[in-house]
């Protein structure tokens, strides 16, 4: 299982970093940014969409007929669209939510901020993401953009993980480790 997961990261990445450089260095970072905020909606909204990408059934130019008429009407930028179109030809559009991932890691780079993806138990409102952005940004020193995400198996509490550190404060993981010492006394 690990390895088709690398393997997708690794042209996930080859892809995401030949736009980014073409992007920064046509100065069309905020397209580029804009584009990949509406295809990971896209992507979360359609089943439609995440069958597209991912089924076989699809062939080549079906796949790039679609994805290129989804993308028009979305009004992505052409280097996204001729993107999306060579990935299609490659039969690469499988690697699409690892691409928009590894896009938006290098934007917020770009711009001297980290994603932090947090968990919760359920929904945060706002101003609770932006008191925890500022807690986070204190610690980290750098611009702190919140991705939420609810699982309410967590009974209460955060799981924060900010590139390879991860804070877990949620009830599930202290009754957890609770079970796990009365183990070790009985």
């Amino acid at each position: 299982m690990s390895e088709p997961v690398s393997i997708s990261t690794g042209i996930a990445q080859r892809y995401a970093t030949a736009v980014f450089d073409l992007a920064k260095e046509g100065k069309k970072l905020k397209a580029v940014e804009a584009d990949v905020a509406a295809l990971e909606a896209a992507l979360a909204d359609s089943e439609d969409l995440r069958d597209l990408i991912s089924s076989p059934v699809y062939s080549r130019d079906e796949q790039g007929a679609a994805i290129s008429a989804v993308a028009k009407q979305m009004k992505i930028s052409p280097m996204v669209v001729n993107t999306l179109g060579l990935m299609a030809q490659k039969r690469r559009l499988f690697v699409l939510p690892q691409l928009i991932s590894a896009l938006r890691d290098l934007i917020a780079e770009d711009k001297g901020e980290v994603t932090a993806k947090v968990t919760a138990a359920k929904s945060m409102t706002k101003a609770q993401q932006d008191k925890l952005a500022k807690a986070l940004k204190a610690s980290i020193g750098k611009d702190v953009n919140i991705n939420l995400s609810v699982d309410e198996t967590l009974i209460g509490g955060l799981v924060v993980q900010v590139g390879s550190r991860m804070i877990d404060t949620s009830i599930r993981a202290k009754l957890n480790a609770l079970q796990n010492s009365m183990k070790e006394v009985g």
